[in-house]
């Protein structure tokens, strides 16, 4: 059997535990799932290699010619049963390899043993019994972290339950004694949880305030409603900006109306309260006062930080008596949908949009392919912006005096033209009024100045638009969405002008889509930005890294293939660079501390996002891990500025401390420091300066 059938015939099957690159079943299922050639294949190797060991479980590849023979003697008789043996055989070229765990402390173990067995094995009640008593405590929610037993056993003790002789799961009946840093569960009511010290003073508008500022819905077109706003710090900075904003908090502002407003928004309120069912009727409450959009942000937090606290019912009790709830970020979309039966969007880690006005759902989707992300969410907040002035070009003495008396309007249009892509409709121009009165219509005006600027600049916007329109539309289609029923005017205006029919741009759309499953196409995208923008880091036929700000310039190929991979993680205005992984199908998003400013940033998240599995991992570093340096900022940086060849005078000097070492080898910060220490020198901000001797 070639590799192509047996592919095939891997992927036609219907029965085992199915994942993205492989197919497991019981042995007691393979004879009635396998098809003849793929079954003779598998026990006519096993012959051929005299392989004589037990194994109960077969690995199936999708992706690679081989199987994997697997023994787990506890299968029938343990709930989780660990890994004693596996003989992984190439098909093709009939060797094995084999590995033998029975040694190990931390072996690999089995979850939901259901789904590797047909429906009438004799156990499977039991199988399911088990799954569910896993689930019922949210043991299942991140299976790239429970697949070896100590971390099972860990999460399972942060749970509050302990394992049998069996492996089935028992409630801890008094406080386990722990070590050093892992505090035992509470066993009884705490005293009275202090919910008003969670509220905190704030110097600047809160994230998820700031990721709405972002998306538009901070122009004043919206009445907004803060639930629990606790002291009242993003109220009173948009009173200030002249927004219609109510609020409320049960401690802080008491006596005020819950009032019904276009958006609302539930800041962090969920983690604090305790109470499940009251956390879920405050959910509840916040979407029925929403009428267009209800915004919800919780707090994440990974495992490690979890143990630094006392657990109490499903959350933690911290240092000041308070309750918080840390929640995964898969965990709290799912949470939001399965109590408002509604799609939840991330606009960010612990942030989701959830919209009841489906036309202004679209609206939003549309304005986030539109957008330069060149500027954090709270700098846009702050920042008061100014039209650039087109320099002029030869045209007649008539047109030049119409233009030259009524100049800095007809700038004003001409820099719309460009930003649509197209002519505007009166309503999409602020001035139309007055353009027309002067020239008559807005397409005398696009004609005066297509003969004044030249149609260069106009046709690259036009292409430029066209790209965001298929972009939007590409991710329409990867999410599901039926776009065309609330289509807002604007993109129905793009489709008249940028394409032939709606049809035929969604038609385009679905090509693109569909292109970015084949890794050629992301490396030629790849390839081609690196060549266009001079700048980021390409690993040939592997990644390519590069400045977030650059993201919507970037070919459609590649801005899709991040864009699927964000309508997973949210917004990423406060994300630095970007990594396109070319042939594994993931994307990573790198986070360093204060990336504009610093020569030397240190990475402090690393967010890698599986598109194959649809699945999110977060790395965070300064606590389990150290700091890494980013040595080589200038090829993120713009070529030939004052900025950029400072940055390389930096990182020479650096490369000359280090002696040359090459990028891979050079140390964390930890290590750094100790180098400079080490050599006399200490690195404050940019510069260095020699240590005083004593």
């Amino acid at each position: 059997m070639k590799f192509v059938e047996y592919r095939e015939q891997v992927k036609a099957l219907k029965y085992g535990k199915q994942l993205p690159t492989a197919v497991y079943l019981h042995r007691s299922a393979i004879e009635e799932v396998l098809a003849t050639p793929l079954l003779g294949l598998v026990f006519d190797s096993i012959n051929n290699l005299n392989i004589t060991e037990p194994w109960n479980l077969l690995k199936l590849y999708k992706r690679d010619f081989k199987i994997t023979l697997l023994n787990y003697p506890d299968f029938d008789t343990y709930a989780y049963p660990a890994l004693h043996t596996s003989i992984t055989i190439d098909l093709e070229e009939q060797t094995k390899r084999k590995a033998n765990y029975q040694q190990s402390e931390n072996p690999p173990i089995l979850h939901r043993k259901e789904t590797f067995v047909l429906a009438n094995y004799p156990l499977i009640d039991v199988f399911k019994a088990i799954t569910a008593e896993g689930e019922a405590i949210e043991l299942y929610k991140k299976t790239k972290t429970i697949g070896f037993k100590q971390q099972w056993q860990k999460l399972i003790k942060r749970r509050g339950y302990q394992l049998n002789s069996e492996g089935r799961l028992l409630a801890l009946a008094e406080i386990i004694e722990v070590s050093n840093n892992i505090h035992p569960a509470l066993t009884s009511e705490p005293d009275t949880i202090a919910r008003h010290l969670t509220a905190i003073n704030r110097d600047k508008l809160s994230a998820p305030f700031q990721r709405l500022a972002r998306h538009g819905f901070l122009d004043g077109d919206y009445s907004i409603f803060d639930y629990g706003c606790g002291k009242g710090d993003d109220a009173n900075e948009l009173a200030a900006h002249g927004l219609n904003i109510n609020s409320w908090d049960p401690v802080h502002k008491p006596n005020s109306n819950k009032i019904n407003s276009d958006i609302v928004n539930l800041g962090f309120v969920l983690n604090v309260i305790e109470v499940i069912n009251e956390r879920t009727e405050t959910l509840n409450r916040a979407w029925q006062l929403s009428d267009k959009l209800l915004v919800v942000s919780v707090m994440l937090a990974g495992s490690a930080r979890l143990e630094q606290f006392t657990r109490y019912k499903d959350g933690v009790i911290t240092k000041w008596n308070t309750f918080q709830k840390y929640y995964s970020q898969a965990e709290i979309r799912s949470y939001i949908e399965q109590v408002l039966k509604t799609k939840a969007i991330a606009l960010g880690q612990g942030i989701f949009a959830i919209f009841k006005d489906k036309s202004l759902e679209e609206e939003f989707y549309l304005n986030r392919q539109y957008q330069l992300n060149e500027q954090p969410a709270n700098a846009l907040w702050q920042q008061l912006t100014s039209r650039p002035t087109a320099k002029k070009s030869p045209a007649t003495t008539q047109v030049k005096s119409l233009y030259e008396k009524h100049i800095e309007l007809f700038n004003d249009f001409w820099q719309q033209c460009l930003t649509l892509g197209r002519t505007p409709a009166n309503d999409e121009f602020e001035y139309s009024d007055n353009i027309r009165r002067i020239i008559g219509s807005h397409k005398k005006a696009f004609e005066l100045m297509a003969d004044t600027m030249g149609l260069a600049s106009f046709e690259k916007a036009q292409q430029q638009r066209r790209s965001h329109v298929l972009v939007y539309f590409s991710l329409s289609l990867f999410e599901k969405r039926k776009a065309k029923s609330h289509m807002p005017a604007r993109l129905q205006r793009d489709i008249k002008a940028l394409f032939d029919s709606y049809n035929t741009a969604i038609e385009l759309a679905q090509s693109l889509l569909f292109s970015v499953g084949k890794p050629e196409n992301i490396a030629n995208a790849c390839a081609q930005a690196y060549k266009a923008f001079n700048c980021g880091n390409l690993l040939d036929s592997k990644s390519y890294s590069f400045n977030q700000a650059l993201l919507n310039q970037m070919p459609a190929v590649i801005r899709v293939y991040v864009g699927c991979a964000i309508q997973l993680y949210g917004d990423i205005d406060d994300i630095d660079v970007i990594k396109v992984h070319i042939r594994s199908g993931k994307v990573t998003l790198l986070k360093y501390d204060n990336f504009t400013n610093k020569a030397l940033p240190l990475l402090t998240e690393r967010t890698k996002i599986r598109l194959h599995d649809l699945d999110i991992d977060f790395f965070f570093y300064g606590d389990e891990f150290p700091y890494p340096p980013l040595y080589d900022k200038s090829v993120y940086m713009k070529k030939n500025t004052k900025e950029h060849a400072q940055q390389l005078r930096f990182e020479k000097r650096i490369a000359k401390q280090l002696h040359g070492l090459p990028l891979e080898k050079e140390p964390d910060w930890e290590v750094l420091q100790k180098i400079f220490q080490y050599q006399g020198i200490e690195l404050k901000g940019n510069k260095f300066y020699t240590l005083n001797k004593t």
